[in-house]
């Protein structure tokens, strides 16, 4: 449902969204109701029905934010950068905080990716993702930066080596998100060649 929204109409959705990706990270979605995010801001459902149709359509729309959010901290993050292998760099160290940061939605991307009605619009999210990283790394490749490989499958890896530290280590063991992302570039730099360029590899 497209409505033309004011800026305190704006305001009033987001709110909405926020209280409701709290609350579906903390006790999970399937238990959580309209009528529990209702009562806990104050609000009817009347209010909760004109921004979204269902419960289902609010998580997608969660989803959806979050992912635009996450690709503009990684655009902003590697603007200024004019050399490929150090975009990598600053779009996976911006990925690594952006993770630490928003740990609730993280929980609701992983919840996501196990329900069939929500796998989907996480998966375009992932192909936009894996869009960006790979128009990266075939520059890189151009460049003689990194060394010739599939740029499809190189830029999988980055992402796949970056979500799985970030949930182990940063979300699960509660590790410095910096320090995991030092680590992460330091394994997604040697894995590319980028290190071994002085040695001819």
């Amino acid at each position: 449902m497209a409505r033309r929204l004011t800026q305190r109409g704006r305001e009033r959705r987001q709110q909405l969204m926020d209280y409701a990706a709290r609350r579906f990270a903390e006790n999970g979605y399937h238990p959580t109701s309209v009528a529990e995010i209702v009562q806990g801001l104050g609000v009817g459902k009347g209010v909760f029905y004109w921004y979204f149709d269902s419960k289902e359509q609010l998580f997608l729309e969660i989803l959806r934010d979050a992912q635009q959010d996450l690709r503009r901290a990684q655009q902003q993050a590697i603007a200024d950068a004019q050399d490929p292998v150090r975009k990598i760099e600053l779009g996976l160290r911006a990925s690594m905080r952006w993770s630490a940061e928003h740990r609730d939605v993280n929980k609701l991307i992983q919840f996501a990716a196990t329900e069939d009605r929500f796998a989907p619009a996480l998966r375009r999210g992932q192909d936009v993702a894996v869009g960006d990283i790979t128009k990266i790394v075939k520059e890189a490749i151009a460049q003689g930066e990194i060394r010739d490989s599939d740029p499809l499958m190189l830029a999988h890896a980055i992402l796949g080596v970056t979500a799985q530290l970030a949930r182990v280590f940063v979300h699960e063991q509660g590790a410095d998100p910096e320090e995991v992302a030092d680590a992460a570039v330091a394994f997604v730099l040697k894995g590319l060649g980028a290190l071994d360029r002085s040695r001819g590899v």
